[in-house]
């Protein structure tokens, strides 16, 4: 079933292709370049950007971006979509206890890794019009998140919504904790 749910998610952001900005390849160039990466590589300096392009271009998500690469999920996140990512910011993952993340991104726990991105990420586009209060989002590890109010703002699992970024390929919510699974 985690399969089928990754393939999915794979093929989801295959929507989401937009260039990070760059040169202009020449027909030579073309030619000698070696057609290696996924759909992160896809330059295209017009469209609205990908997910992981706007990861990549917030100096507060790289961390985020970092984990991202460590567990193979670059492509994934840039494919179609829909996808809502609930983002947490720098600062979020430092308050976590000290050596949580260097450990995280180390090869023999790429799966505990990517159980908690998994859990960052919702397949579909929920706007702040859809949400409601105790809301339950299925995410893409199979677990749910609930959604609460405080105020004129929502919260996901008690980690605040600071920010709603909408990509090509579904919407970013910036937080301000990392949620993990239970």
């Amino acid at each position: 079933m985690r399969l089928f749910q990754f393939l999915m998610m794979v093929f989801a952001t295959v929507l989401f292709s937009c260039g990070s900005g760059g040169q202009t390849e020449s027909s030579s160039d073309v030619a000698t370049t070696p057609v290696d990466g996924g759909q992160a590589t896809v330059q295209d300096d017009v469209s609205q950007q990908n997910i992981v392009q706007v990861a990549v271009g917030s100096k507060d998500h790289t961390t985020l971006v970092a984990a991202l690469k460590a567990a193979a999920y670059v492509d994934a996140l840039a494919n179609a979509g829909p996808f809502t990512v609930f983002a947490p910011t720098n600062a979020a993952f430092d308050a976590l206890p000290a050596g949580t993340v260097d450990n995280l991104v180390k090869p023999e726990n790429q799966a505990q890794l990517r159980d908690i991105l998994e859990y960052h990420v919702y397949i579909g586009v929920m706007r702040e019009n859809m949400m409601r209060e105790g809301q339950k989002l299925n995410q893409a590890n199979m677990k749910n998140v609930v959604l609460a109010k405080n105020g004129d703002k929502f919260t996901v699992n008690g980690a605040n919504i600071v920010a709603a970024v909408p990509c090509a390929n579904g919407i970013v919510y910036v937080i301000d904790k990392v949620l993990l699974p239970e």
